[in-house]
């Protein structure tokens, strides 16, 4: 029971704590990315995830963990990005992949324009108080693309088998 309640709350808890925080911030701590990959590390063995499964994920989240730092090389997204992204691939394995990239990339293009159109509007006087809020405002600032990639693997991770191996009649007893 522990597991399960594990397993359906370490990611999801990590995730949407990155999208609040580059929300708020426009940071993502390497805290988060750190605590993702543990978080993996001690529950895929408790979970019965065979060496060689562990060993794709891995894989996966050193191939985006590469293509993500590539990005970053060119300024097209922050390091924090990069890492959460990588970490949250460690998760999902190839199997998922390309589907969390692909959600990830939506959101991420809703976001852009919302803040496009946000940042064309004059801040209300009330609101201009707020240094989160005065942030994200600014046109000359970026993106907090956590919050896609959060919102990209909080889509993904139902579909997965770290949710699928829960036993639900189990926790319906609580």
């Amino acid at each position: 029971m522990t597991l399960d309640l594990a397993r359906l709350l370490i990611f999801p808890a990590l995730m949407a704590f990155a999208a609040a925080s580059d929300l708020l911030t426009m940071t993502i701590s390497n805290r988060i990315s750190l605590a993702l990959v543990a978080g993996f590390l001690v529950l895929a063995p408790l979970s019965g995830m065979s060496m060689a499964d562990m060993l794709t994920h891995l894989g996966a989240g050193a191939t985006l963990l590469v293509i993500a730092f590539a990005c970053f090389a060119f300024g097209w997204i922050g390091g924090g990005d990069a890492k959460v992204a990588s970490a949250a691939a460690l998760w999902f394995g190839f199997a998922h992949l390309m589907n969390y990239l692909l959600y990830a990339s939506i959101f991420g293009g809703v976001l852009t324009l919302a803040l496009m159109q946000f940042r064309q509007w004059p801040l209300p006087y009330a609101l201009a108080g707020q240094p989160w809020l005065a942030r994200l405002h600014a046109k000359d600032s970026g993106i907090p693309y956590g919050i896609a990639l959060a919102l990209g693997a909080l889509m993904v991770y139902p579909e997965t088998e770290w949710v699928k191996a829960v036993d639900a009649a189990r926790l319906a007893l609580l």
